[in-house]
């Protein structure tokens, strides 16, 4: 029989207040699944696919498909690509947008077939529903692999943050789940974690056709100091659990975790790049565009004649949002209505 444990936090009028799954290794290296029901505390054993408690809400049942294996940075050949950034925990606009646009069917099922859906970052932090965006990309990135197509989930600063305790945006609505589960919230996404793990594997930066994918950017120090991709994906899966004293200690580390680095890099946004540095990035790397989230915009928006394209449309704020939308050398702007209209460079 599962485990029930009355909650000792929040408010005794918010009844109706349903999280999890979170899927945790217990001390006999088993997985568990914990579910917050009506505020109460579920723990049930798992098997591939989890089943959900009764009367707890709407919350995911997903298919467990780990271990999860590192992806390539580098592919090719990509014929649709749909790119979106910093959800923030804004579930339903995330649904609403890839329905609109035809990503996902009116179930919720991957519907893209052989395209590639990059998402560049910040899952984490703000809105209510993180757990729930966790999960529903979580099952994206499955459901792509068997269509043949690939869901690409890059690491973002507010993911880094998290993974490195850095709780200070966290939506209040966890510190619930954290309590009663018995773990801080950053533990809840461990390495002894399902989403954990699978976090874990992702890339920062990767590189698609003729377009480099990350979530902040890059600046030209990166040029100094001949990093690739691939070693720049390596360090952060090694360093990503480090305190953030000891990366500051390491030139290398500190530059790639922190302000001048691609979860953090702000500088295409403050007129610091004129458009020679832009194109000798553009040329270290071999593409014509750098697509990058992180600095809000209210859609998505063409700089520097298109080489540098800003995803981050607002979707944090929980009204609407835009993605951008790639079918050959075409650039469009995906629209929250399902409607497409040109890029054009500001």
């Amino acid at each position: 029989m599962p485990e029930v444990l009355q909650a000792e936090t929040g408010s005794d009028a918010d009844t109706d207040f349903h999280d999890g799954p979170y899927v945790i290794l217990n001390d006999a290296r088993q997985k568990q699944a914990h579910w917050v029901c009506h505020r109460r505390l579920i723990t049930t054993d798992v098997s591939i696919r989890l089943q959900r408690p009764k009367h707890c809400g709407a919350l995911p049942q997903p298919t467990l498909f780990g271990p999860y294996a590192i992806d390539a940075d580098h592919v090719s050949g990509v014929k649709t690509l749909v790119a979106l950034s910093d959800v923030h925990g804004q579930y339903q606009v995330l649904k609403t947008l890839l329905k609109a646009h035809g990503v996902i069917d009116d179930t919720g099922n991957w519907a893209l077939k052989d395209g590639h859906l990059v998402m560049t970052g910040d899952m984490f932090d703000r809105g209510p529903e993180v757990n729930e965006v966790l999960w529903f990309m979580y099952e994206l990135d499955r459901a792509a692999r068997a269509a043949g197509g690939m869901v690409h989930l890059l690491m973002g600063n507010h993911e880094q943050m998290v993974l490195q305790g850095d709780l200070r945006y966290v939506n209040d609505r966890y510190r619930i789940s954290s309590a009663l589960i018995g773990r801080p919230y950053d533990a809840l996404y461990d390495r002894d974690t399902e989403i954990g793990q699978w976090l874990r594997s992702k890339n920062t930066l990767v590189k698609i056709n003729d377009m480099l994918f990350m979530h902040g950017g890059v600046s030209p120090e990166w040029l100094e100091r001949g990093l690739t991709i691939t070693q720049a994906n390596d360090l952060y899966r090694k360093h990503i659990d480090d305190e953030k004293a000891t990366l500051k200690t390491d030139p290398l580390l500190n530059f790639l975790f922190y302000k001048g680095g691609p979860t953090w890099y702000r500088g295409y946004f403050k007129s610091e790049l004129d458009e020679s540095q832009i194109d000798a990035l553009l040329k270290h790397f071999g593409v014509n565009h750098i697509v990058v989230g992180h600095t809000s915009q209210t859609r998505v928006l063409g700089l520097y004649d298109n080489r540098i394209i800003a995803i981050d449309s607002s979707i944090k704020l929980g009204n609407a949002g835009e993605l951008l939308w790639v079918e050959g050398s075409t650039l469009l702007r995906g629209k929250y209505d399902g409607s497409k209209s040109p890029l054009i460079s500001d």
